[in-house]
């Protein structure tokens, strides 16, 4: 086996978190100020909907199809990444602010990962918050056979909950019997997207989670998904939003919360009385959609009001808005090959078809990544170490578009679902949509910029950009 560059020499203990657990406990830490996973990316059995379902040949990071890796503020991650799938992989940190080479884009910050090989990922993460991690080689494909992960860091809660709850939202692409059924098809990926017939929470259909009666409970909601977008609300209980993709914000009444792929919310929960239940619906359909029951147990908590407490904030950079540079990014359909734009001519690298797609639907800037031959792009922008940028994001389509920044945390400017100044790393443009986002280039290297409805960013969504 070819160890990559930069190896660790890590240990090989292998340690997952349950999804449902309370929020006191002490971390396993393993080595001074080091939290060590090992990922052995393989095909493994399980069932769908867990416990019941059919068997299906999923590919998962662990022997637990949803592993959670937990870590406090200032802990160093040490995850040692081994392939025993048939094809390349990668892992990119959704959300974390990583160095440049941590950060698992094929060809940009890293080769992929060749079956037989590993790669040793390691960093301190900067901010709490819930986050997750994902392949970032034939994306679509990978993370609809299960390819994810939830990664926690702790440290942000003033105020203790008195319980937690993991709640990661995935369709699976998955027949009656359990065989995968297409993960994406030339219509699909000029549309909406293709969907999963399974709609799951922590891979259950409707679970019923026990919550103590009464209490506040922290739920960390994950839409992992490759394309499914959840109009978010809760029936039976008081609810408040505390932080967008990890990021707390001065708690929100929930209502609805429309959450895109690779989005995250975090929600205190005031939960139902003894033997009482409270629904997570989604209401972005014909007809609401149950989504998991939270299920009041044990005695009941004294009746008090219901105030959710504010996160401690991460170590945000603010931009300086009377002084940042403006820019503008478009989003747009690409009907035909000879519409996109490839430069002056220039070619970063020349790539192989391992981690791309060879149609093109999507573009930005009227430049599409990667056409048909997989020609990296020039750079959408190149932006100053240090300097603050506002960039305005116009969706020129009529689709909805979740457009993620690698490498950065960004202040949303314009109102978004009753909420200015939120902090987030990907924003959901509706159709004909536009909105401003802000921030301090702080992290130098090579990122990319992309749509998160994954056959999107795969036929054409996708750019780079640099901090230097």
């Amino acid at each position: 086996m070819r160890i990559g560059r930069r190896a660790l020499l890590l240990g090989t203990a292998t340690a997952v978190a349950t999804l449902a657990r309370p929020c006191t406990p002490r971390l396993a830490v393993a080595g001074e100020g080091s939290v060590i996973r090992r990922l052995v990316a393989a095909e493994r059995r399980i069932r769908v909907p867990s416990g019941d379902g059919p068997e299906v040949a999923a590919w998962t990071f662990a022997d637990e199809p949803l592993p959670v890796i937990r870590l406090r503020r200032g802990e160093r991650l040490r995850a040692r990444l081994e392939n025993r799938l048939p094809e390349p992989i990668s892992i990119h940190w959704h959300g974390i602010r990583v160095p440049n080479a941590m950060d698992g884009v094929p060809y940009l910050t890293q080769e992929p990962v060749a079956p037989g090989q590993g790669f040793d990922y390691a960093f301190v993460p900067p901010d709490t918050g819930t986050f997750f991690f994902h392949t970032h080689c034939n994306t679509i494909e990978q993370l609809s056979r299960g390819l994810a992960g939830v990664l926690i860091v702790e440290g942000d809660e003033v105020v203790p909950h008195d319980a937690e709850r993991v709640l990661v939202l995935r369709d699976w692409r998955i027949d009656a019997a359990g065989a995968f059924t297409p993960f994406t098809s030339d219509a699909a990926a000029a549309k909406s997207g293709t969907f999963g017939r399974l709609r799951t929470v922590n891979d259950r259909v409707v679970p019923v989670l026990d919550v103590p009666a009464g209490g506040d409970v922290r739920l960390r909601i994950l839409n992992v998904d490759a394309t499914r977008i959840a109009e978010l609300g809760v029936e039976g209980a008081e609810a408040a939003v505390i932080a967008t993709d990890g990021n707390g914000l001065p708690p929100v009444p929930l209502t609805s919360w429309r959450l895109g792929p690779a989005m995250r919310l975090d929600v205190t929960l005031r939960a139902p009385g003894p033997g009482q239940e409270a629904v997570l619906y989604d209401y972005f359909a014909p007809e609401p959609v149950p989504l998991a029951r939270l299920r009041g147990t044990g005695p009941a908590r004294p009746d008090r009001p219901f105030a959710p407490a504010a996160l401690r904030p991460s170590n945000f950079a603010e931009p300086d808005l009377a002084r940042a540079e403006k820019l503008r990014l478009t989003f747009q359909a690409t009907a035909i090959a000879s519409e996109i734009v490839l430069g002056d001519g220039q070619v970063l690298r020349l790539a192989d078809n391992l981690c791309l797609s060879a149609a093109t639907y999507w573009a930005i800037d009227r430049r599409s990544w990667p056409e048909q031959g997989h020609r990296a792009l020039p750079p959408l922008f190149e932006l100053a170490l240090g300097r603050s940028y506002v960039i305005e994001l116009v969706n020129a389509t009529q689709y909805q578009h979740p457009i993620h920044l690698h490498g950065l945390t960004f202040q949303v400017l314009d109102p978004r679902q009753g909420a200015v100044g939120q902090r987030a790393d990907t924003v959901l443009l509706g159709p004909r949509d536009r909105t401003r986002i802000a921030f301090a280039a702080d992290n130098p290297g090579d990122w990319m910029l992309h749509c998160h409805v994954i056959e999107h960013q795969e036929t054409g969504m996708m750019g780079w950009f640099r901090i230097a």
